[in-house]
């Protein structure tokens, strides 16, 4: 059998990826964004490109296959649709848009074959084709109903689609403008959070608040079906061709202004957030339950950028008749590019898939850069940072130990995460039994708001023992509940908002939200050993198998990607102990007068101030 290689690009919106698929094995694949340090970095991925290249150790001229993840073509035509429908509004962001369209987004081909040097002809997918390829193909299934949900694509905003064997086929669809992913986004943005990256933190607000606007949105803002299709009510957004999210009566009808940036969310603005999360999660479970009905199927595959709501998809999970969902753990447009070459392997190449039972072929989103422990070394020493080189033994029982010491690890190992997860390799962890470590970890690490909720890493076979949930959860994309005897008596009456942080909820505080949730990983030895080891030594040391785990880099950076990006992280905030590869760093023994470290220091107060 010949050999088959597929390089799959996305890239000019948001989160540019490239993914390397030989045979329909998942080889590498990477966010641009890691490379150049911008995050969400939406140019050519030509930094990405050379990475899979190199980790599938061929050269461009070995390619069989380039595809990109959408049909620019057609989304070019909406975009001129959409003006045309609002006319003569939306002037002026017409020809802010333009010039994007004519010098690089229109000739998506042409850029490709220049910047690669690549002479064949390039390939498409649709853009929610490549989103539900992401979805089913990487799967444990057989055959699965999938839903497919984002902002926009060409056109669709939400799709329902079947997958069998080696094929995929989409059966109904909603257009543009209608769109949960923008109507969450109008909401993110309301609530004073960046669209396209904020979205989280809405979700993480919501539990501060009541659903208190439900009706008012379900009645103004939208008409919802039976079956989950809707339909948005435009006269309240601006995103057709405007250049906000939402329009003044939006803001009329709520009596408020749009929250900005530098303030912080009030009881209101936490109440909006409740009252989004609530109806966006009864819409997406009519979705699933019509997924079901459509295709007949037990199983369901979700993709898209809304499928990173993990507390929508638990909803999906419990309330939709499936059973078992799988979450494509790069759901955004980073993920497109996966979905494009897997499409292309076997929907457009007819090549037979295997499924391996009740494990996925994501390889647990470990599909990014690794650097040898001499590559490590050379990057230490250059930047002349004080190390200890030590054996595997030692780098977990140390990590351990300064985690039940209620310190704070950087751990930075293996291959580096695909999609917006620190799953263990690229990740700041800490206590989960410690009162102050998420206060502590949020405002002098992390440098965000204080409200928002860390995840816990558990060992997969100790997961019942903390939390009510039936399955794994490798990519936190799913929340569940601390089991009932792990939960405090609390007493939260006179507080209100961000008074609640304070009150100690259970055992393991630190990643205990308000609703006694948390967003869940399991931990399993097949897919991490090296971070199994060290869960289990915290729990020999501490009697507790449950850690913090967050992604390892600040606010408004990407996940860190080379040494150097994690030395600059670790000496820019309070991390206590770095641990990468075999060596270990402790703060304290770092050179504070070192020109480098001096400069990080500086760093960090512009950091604070902002």
């Amino acid at each position: 059998m010949k050999n088959i290689s597929i390089l799959g690009i996305s890239a000019f919106y948001h989160d540019s990826a490239a993914c390397l698929v030989k045979n329909g094995e998942i080889v590498a694949a990477v966010q641009e964004e890691r490379f150049t340090r911008k995050k969400g970095d939406a140019d050519f991925p030509i930094q990405s490109v050379e990475y899979c290249l190199s980790e599938a150790g061929l050269s461009l001229d070995q390619l069989d296959f380039v595809v990109f993840y959408d049909k620019p073509i057609s989304k070019f035509d909406r975009i001129l649709a959409s003006y045309i429908h609002r006319a003569p509004r939306g002037l002026l962001s017409f020809i802010q848009a333009m010039p994007l369209w004519l010098k690089d987004k229109l000739w998506v081909e042409d850029t490709i074959q220049k910047e690669l040097k690549f002479r064949r002809d390039i390939l498409f997918t649709e853009h929610h084709q490549s989103h539900a390829a992401s979805a089913f193909f990487p799967s444990p299934f057989e055959e699965a109903a999938i839903l497919s949900i984002d902002g926009v694509g060409e056109w669709a905003t939400t799709t329902i689609g079947k997958g069998k064997g080696n094929r995929i086929e989409l059966l109904k669809k909603i257009d543009f403008p209608h769109s949960l992913g923008l109507l969450y986004s109008a909401f993110t943005y309301y609530c004073g959070f960046r669209v396209n990256s904020g979205e989280y933190k809405l979700m993480g607000l919501a539990p501060y608040g009541k659903p208190k606007y439900a009706g008012v949105i379900k009645k103004e803002l939208l008409k919802i079906a039976e079956n989950g299709s809707f339909i948005l009510n435009e006269k309240y957004f601006n995103y057709i061709s405007g250049l906000k999210m939402i329009s003044k009566k939006f803001e009329k009808l709520f009596g408020h202004k749009a929250l900005r940036a530098d303030q912080k969310p009030t009881e209101f603005y936490m109440d909006i957030a409740a009252s989004i999360q609530q109806v966006f999660n009864e819409i997406l479970v009519l979705l699933a339950i019509q997924a079901k009905k459509v295709t007949g199927l037990d199983r369901l595959c979700i993709a898209g950028g809304v499928g990173l709501n993990c507390v929508a998809n638990s909803h999906i999970l419990k309330e939709a008749g499936f059973q078992d969902v799988w979450v494509q753990p790069a759901s955004g447009d980073a993920g497109g590019a996966l979905g494009a070459a897997l499409c292309v392997y076997y929907n457009y190449l007819g090549n037979e898939r295997t499924v391996h039972g009740l494990k996925d072929l994501q390889k647990g989103s470990y599909l990014g850069p690794m650097f040898s422990d001499d590559e490590i070394e050379a990057a230490l020493k250059q930047i002349n940072a004080k190390y200890k080189k030590v054996d595997r033994s030692e780098l977990v029982r140390t990590g351990a130990q300064a985690i039940a010491d209620q310190k704070v690890v950087a751990w930075f190992q293996g291959r580096m995460e695909f999609g917006p997860r620190a799953l263990g390799n690229r990740s700041i962890l800490g206590d989960a039994r410690s009162e102050t470590m998420q206060s502590t970890m949020n405002l002098k690490i992390k440098f965000r708001e204080s409200f928002r909720p860390f995840a816990p890493a558990v060992l997969e076979e100790k997961t019942k023992d903390y939390f009510e949930f039936e399955k794994p959860s490798p990519y936190m994309l799913f929340v569940a509940q601390v089991k009932q005897d792990k939960l405090l008596p609390v007493d939260s009456s006179g507080k209100s908002g961000l008074e609640l942080l304070k009150l100690k909820r259970s055992d393991i505080p630190a990643v205990t939200h308000l609703d006694n949730s948390v967003r869940l990983q399991t931990v399993s030895q097949e897919t991490n050993p090296l971070f199994c080891e060290l869960l289990r030594e915290v729990e020999r040391i501490s009697g507790c198998p449950v850690i913090i785990n967050t992604s390892f880099n600040v606010r408004g950076e990407p996940i860190v990607c080379s040494p150097a990006d994690a030395y600059r992280c670790f000496m820019g905030t309070d991390i206590d102990l770095l641990a990468i590869g075999n060596f270990v760093l402790f703060k304290e023994k770092q050179a504070e007068n070192a020109p480098i470290n001096l400069e990080l220091k500086k760093w960090k107060q512009t950091l604070i101030k902002d």
